[in-house]
């Protein structure tokens, strides 16, 4: 009885640290979407078509602002972003959680140096980035989309380790192509 259970927690506690699984894939076509977005704490329209002229664009999806491993994902792409924009890609952050807080959150965890911008209920659909743990927050998972508006690049875990290797990696791969 007492392997059973311990088997039984074991397996449990495999499924929770496995990484959640967004429904879009390499190949699939990216939704459109226009959002209000912050840079360096200053308001503006983001529009994902407009971002795609200039080539790909790296988009990380997070639960809030100023959580802990926001904060530690939001310092990683800051520290990252100019060797994004070297390697010809856009860089945008998008959370539901603590939304109302995403001027601030650029300008001190993002260094100003990227935009974040609101997750509206539309792109969250779009995306499947629902945090199953509160309806209405969006998950952790970072997009890689090539100027042809395909995904090129997902990785979707709650832990923000490798989220920007990724998609750096990924962007170096277009770059390439």
């Amino acid at each position: 009885m007492k392997c059973t259970a311990a088997l039984a927690a074991f397996t449990l506690a495999l499924v929770a640290a496995a990484p959640a699984n967004a429904s879009l894939k390499v190949g699939d076509k990216a939704p459109g979407f226009t959002t209000e977005a912050a840079l360096g704490g200053t308001t503006f329209t983001f529009t994902l078509a407009t971002a795609l002229k200039k080539g790909p664009v790296v988009l990380y999806f997070f639960p809030a602002a100023f959580t802990s491993g926001c904060t530690v994902e939001a310092h990683e792409f800051a520290e990252a972003s100019a060797e994004f924009t070297k390697n010809g890609a856009s860089l945008i952050g998008l959370t539901a959680g603590n939304a109302e807080r995403i001027k601030e959150f650029s300008v001190k965890e993002c260094a100003s140096k990227f935009p974040v911008g609101l997750a509206t209920p539309t792109t969250i659909s779009g995306y499947d980035v629902t945090l199953p743990q509160k309806t209405g927050w969006t998950n952790r998972t970072s997009y890689v989309i090539a100027k042809t508006g395909k995904i090129a690049y997902v990785l979707s875990d709650l832990n923000p380790a490798g989220h920007v290797s990724g998609t750096m990696a990924a962007v170096k791969a277009l770059k390439g192509k």
